[in-house]
Order: structure tokens, then sequence, then C-alpha cells
């Protein structure tokens, strides 16, 4: 089971309260005080939130129950991706209030999106102001398949001491000591007991077309038919139940496990078929690195070499266990169905299969695309070697980190989901690598080009005793077609500049071209016309020349109204309907052209064509706008002119510091 949901609503501890209900911990850690099971990495006890997907396992009443505890908060969306593809059903975790939180709805759309079958948890109930019957109307106005309650509470706040199961129609109440005792329903509860159960049995006779025929025919089912329409509902999507729960309290922890025993689909297993696993995420602790994988077909034995099928090569499962936490119970095999961890894999990584090679690798993991980068440089001197061994590591377990290295802007770039993703990519750098590094706003990849032309001098002349150098050229410059590049042409008659020092004008301007002439930006679609010069015949050489060549396109190309061309991007932003003027005022705040709009589910697709310098805090204000409901994928589409003003202001900067360059030597 995937816990999912809001930020802070409690997953974390309801899986810790989950493991020592059934015995699996001897105490009750808290995520707050840093001692829960699934939250062991430094960054999340210092921020008390998830950021890694836990991995743990309960038995409940004769059965092993998997518990992944996925992350809430929105830049650690990888990890849900990775939980979602290896349950086989979800327990979205909610607070106790009538407002509909955005974690909970994007929970639900991505069940929703992978025909996840769930439970719902109204956890925190006894809390001030919890509110079961608002959180369960809320969530009724607006998600579908709309949840119903197979449970209630008794009593509420400081009061919340039990629970009505409404499918077996028993109350329970659990004292301060933990312990629980069925008591009679209460009287004051038995006309809403008679209400909701009345829900519950539409919802289980409308999953099967025989129960819904016997329920129009008796007006009621028995017990047995309404948990096999339930959870045949359940299985295809169609119905989610909602149970109330403290963690801290753990209060109808044990019935969530019943429940989730009861009426979740086991796992599909093929314990006949040859052996395929599946790793769906990738950790790190102090055993080195750690693959999480889920056995779908045969049995996985210790020490079995299996081929990676999605890389080539082979590995050896040396040790494997089943995860608790950073706990690890050894494990002699793992049979189909069941998830286990293995450490020291040397070429596997997440969204990778393992097997026997027939029908070859499952799928790999939709993840998300990234949203948010920033150049990085190693504090210390000498640190990058460290800095780029250090954050390749890392992005072999965390598949939503991009490194890349533009060799047009000369920076080490990392792109992720959001600054909280990269904040604790630093804080790990830090930590696991020794590493400390700044950041810095992506440069963006200008290019240079001259919409006029002008005739320019580039004047190298240095005698003074022994060799000198001498070389001049005259030259002119002018723009060709976009696209059309670089193109040279020689006009000089007669031998102003003797034959073999021509090539090494070209070459000094072809150098400086490549380096950037007025902005620091590789310049193109110049045509440059060499039209005179002079040269010495003892001062001249090759070296003199080039200078001259560079000096001359520098002057030229600022006499020649310099442009700068700016990378356009094609955005495809996915926002709900409600958002949508505030993004389209947003996208023409970004010089950004809006291309059109399709309608999807309660959202628009807006794609726009807008500049690449304007996206770079796109992430941060797009989930300011939507709460974080809105999501973005961005492409590279083409070059275009900078508006002069903009433009002049980046030109004017890169002069006044080649100047101030100059005069320092």
């Amino acid at each position: 089971m995937v816990l999912l949901g809001h930020s802070h609503d409690g997953k974390t501890m309801l899986a810790e309260a989950m493991l020592f209900a059934s015995g699996a911990v001897a105490r009750m850690g808290s995520p707050d005080q840093g001692t829960a099971a699934t939250d062991f990495e430094p960054e999340e006890q210092k921020r008390k939130i998830s950021i890694n997907l836990g991995v743990a396992f309960a038995e409940h009443n004769g059965h092993k129950v998997n518990i992944l505890d996925a992350p809430g908060f929105f830049d650690f969306a990888g990890q849900v991706a990775s939980g979602l593809r290896a349950a086989e059903g979800a327990v979205v975790v909610v607070g106790p209030s009538a407002q509909l939180a955005v974690g909970t709805e994007i929970a639900w759309d991505q069940c929703n999106r992978t025909s996840k079958p769930r439970i719902v948890v109204v956890n925190k109930l006894d809390k001030e102001n919890s509110d079961f019957y608002g959180a369960v109307e809320a969530m009724r106005q607006t998600l579908s398949p709309r949840p119903f309650p197979l449970h209630l509470p008794i009593g509420a706040e400081q009061d919340f001491r039990g629970i009505v199961d409404l499918l077996h129609l028993k109350a329970f109440v659990t004292a301060e000591d933990g312990k629980g005792s069925e008591i009679p329903i209460p009287d004051d509860m038995k006309q809403r007991v008679e209400e909701y159960r009345g829900q519950l049995i539409e919802a289980a006779a409308e999953s099967d077309d025989s129960l819904l025929e016997k329920y129009l025919d008796a007006g009621t089912l028995d017990e047995d038919e309404i948990q096999r329409g339930l959870r045949q509902g359940i299985v295809e999507a169609k119905v989610a139940p909602v149970v109330c729960a403290s963690a801290t309290k753990l209060l109808g922890v044990r019935t969530l496990l019943s429940t989730i025993v009861e009426l979740m689909p086991p796992p599909e297993a093929e314990p006949d078929k040859p052996v395929k696993a599946f790793v769906f995420s990738t950790g790190g602790d102090q055993f080195g690195r750690v693959s999480y994988f889920k056995v779908v077909a045969g049995t996985v034995k210790a020490d079995a070499h299996l081929p990676n099928l999605s890389r080539g090569g082979e590995e050896r499962l040396a040790q494997i266990f089943f995860p608790r936490g950073k706990e690890h119970v050894a494990a002699t095999e793992v049979h189909s169905g069941d998830i286990a961890a293995a450490t020291k894999l040397s070429h596997t990584f997440t969204g990778d299969t393992l097997g026997v090679k027939d029908g070859g690798p499952l799928p790999g993991i939709d993840l998300p695309g990234r949203a948010f980068s920033l150049a990085i440089t190693p504090k210390a001197r000498g640190d990058e070697e460290k800095i780029s061994s250090g954050l390749a590591r890392l992005s072999e377990e965390d598949p939503t980190l991009h490194v890349e290295r533009n060799e047009e802007t000369h920076q080490l770039v990392i792109a992720g989901l959001g600054d909280v993703h990269l904040d604790v990519i630093l804080e790990k750098l830090k930590r696991k690598y020794g590493v400390e590094a700044t950041t810095a706003t992506p440069r963006v990849p200008y290019r240079e080009t001259v919409h006029g032309s002008a005739r320019a001098e580039g004047r190298h002349v240095k005698q003074s005793g022994g060799h000198g150098q001498y070389g001049i050229c005259v030259i002119e410059v002018a723009p060709t077609a976009r696209g059309e590049g670089f193109v040279w042409e020689d006009k000089i008659f007669g031998g102003s500049i003797p034959q073999n020092f021509r090539p090494s004008v070209q070459k000094g301007i072809v150098d400086t071209m490549s380096k950037g002439v007025v902005a620091g930006y590789p310049m193109v679609d110049v045509k440059v016309t060499l039209l005179d010069g002079k040269y010495h015949t003892v001062d001249s050489n090759d070296m003199a020349f080039q200078i001259a060549g560079s000096l001359a396109i520098r002057r030229g190309a600022l006499d020649a109204g310099p442009v700068l061309l700016e990378p356009l991007v094609e955005a495809t932003i996915h926002v709900p309907e409600r958002n949508l003027g505030d993004i389209m005022s947003d996208v023409n705040g970004r010089r950004g052209k809006i291309l059109g709009t399709e309608p999807t589910d309660g959202y628009q697709d807006v794609k726009a064509l807008v500049p690449e310098s304007e996206m770079l805090r796109f992430a941060l204000d797009l989930r300011s706008i939507t709460q974080g409901r809105g999501s973005f994928s961005m492409q590279f589409s083409h070059y275009e002119e900078m508006p002069a003003h903009l433009a002049k202001a980046i030109i004017d900067e890169f002069q006044k510091q080649h100047e101030a360059a100059a005069s320092a030597h």
C-alpha cells in the first residue's frame, strides 16, 4: 500500500502507528522528533517532512502488508510515482477539515490516472476543531469516484475514542493503554449509522449487476454480499471507502489494517513464471546504494545472478532483505507479489527490470520532468571532480535530478522539481560527499549577430627592438539570413596582405566570434569580407594577423548594430480551468505568445512560446498561482531577436567588464 496525500496530514505518523500496532517495531517513533522508522535521512529529520519513499512492512491477521510512505511535498513527486508503480493500492491520508487540501486532489488524480484501488483515512481526528463529516462532504463535492464512510468516529476532538464499522455493524473503543474493546453501537449514533450504511450498501450494489438486482428486489444485502461488492468496486477503482484514525493515539489503526486485508486486492502474483523483478526506487544508507524491487513473477533467491533486461549485463543479488525503514530484515527468498531490497548492485537503477531473458524489460516509471534549474560551483578550489562525482551518485539515487555541463555557457547545471528539491540535493552533497557548493541562476545561451553593416580596421603594431609584431586588416561586417551561419569572403586585390596571412585574419575573427564579440555569446549569421590591410616584411607573422582580425571584428560588430538572439521554448502548461486567466496574463508578462488552449477534465493545457530567460523561475510562480495544482513541460523551439532595450543592458555590462579586464592587463 502506498500512503499518499497532502504534506503534514500525517502519512508518516500513520505508517509508524501501523508498524507499532502490528508489533513490527517495539516503540512508536514520531516524525516531529526525528524517530520515525520511514524518515531516517538527516534531511528528513531536520525538515520534519518525508523526502524519500519510505519502505516498511507490517503483519496483521496472518497477512503481510507492505507500506510505502510517499512524500506529500510537491518537490518529491518522483518518489510518489515510484510508490504508485510498486503498490497494489493506495491509502489516501487526509486532514480532518472541511477544506479539501491540494495534496488530496493531486493524490486522487494520480490514483485515477493509474486506476489505483484506494481507501481514504481521515487522520488526526483527536485534533481541536476536527470535522470528520465536513472532510467527507468536501471530498464528495469535488472528487470522483465519490468517497463514502466505511467507519464513523465515536466522539470528536479530545473525546474521539473509537469507531463504528458500518460493514460489520460493530463498535470499538480504544482505552488509554492502547487496548481495544468492542462495545454496543452508541444510541445517539444509530440514526447516522443507518443513513451511512444505506450509502455503503448502494455503493456495493452498484459494483455488480447481480448484487444490484438483489438490492432492487430486497432493498438490502447481507454482510458477505456487501463485502464482495465493495471489494469489486475498490479493485475497479470505482469505490473509495473512508475510515477514521488518530495515528498518534493509535485509534482506528488496527481497523485500518483489517480493512486493507479484507477489501484491498492482493498483489498479482505469478509464482510459476520465470523470475522477473522491477526496481521501483533507489536509496542510499550506511551500506551504500539500496535498490528496492518488487518481484512480479517467480521467486528471487539470495545470491541469485540475474540479467539486467533494461541495460544489459548481470547483477549478483548477494544479500536480499525486507526493508523496515533503515532496518534490514534478512531474507533467503522473495516470492512473486512481494517487495524487498538489495545493496551494492553495480549498474541497476530505478525503472530497470531484472530477470530471466524472456519478454524483455517492463515499462519504466513515468517521472515528472525538470522544472527548476541552478548553476552550481564548488566553494573550494579543486573540488570540481568531487562535485561532479557526488552529483552523479545522487542522480543515480534520484532519477528526477538531472545534471549536465552546458558546453555553451560552461556551467555545471542541476535541474529538479523545485527549489526545495535542489536545496536537499545540496545538503546531501555536503553530508555524503563533503562538498560545499554555491549556486546561481543559470546563464541563458544567447547568440550575437548584427542587423547593419560597418567597415572596421584591426591594427596590431608593436615595434620596439628585436622582432616586432605587425598586422593591419580592414574588414566589412554584414548580416546573413537567419540560420546561414558565418560567411567569409576575401576581396583583396593585390598583395596588401600576403596570401599566407589571410587565413590568420580569418582564424582570429572566427575564434573571437565563437567566444562572443559584444556580450560574451557566440556570434552567428554574419558575413565578413576582407577588404584591405598592410604587412611588414620582417615583423608580420601569423599571430599578429590573428590579433588584428580579432580587433577588427570587435570594432566592426559594435558599429554594425549588434543584437542578441534569445532562445525561445515551447511550453505546455497544465492548469485548473479557474487559473486559466491568471496563467495567460502571467505568460504575457513574460513576453510569451499564447499558441492555443485545450480543455482536459477540468484543466486547461496552455501552449505558449516564451523566451527561455523568462522561464527560469516559472516553476515557483506556477506553484503559487495554482497552489501546486499546475505543472508544465518545455522544449527548445528556435532563436529570435531580443528587444533592443533588454539586449543593450546585457551588451553594456559585458563591454564594461571587457574594458576593465583589458585595462588590468
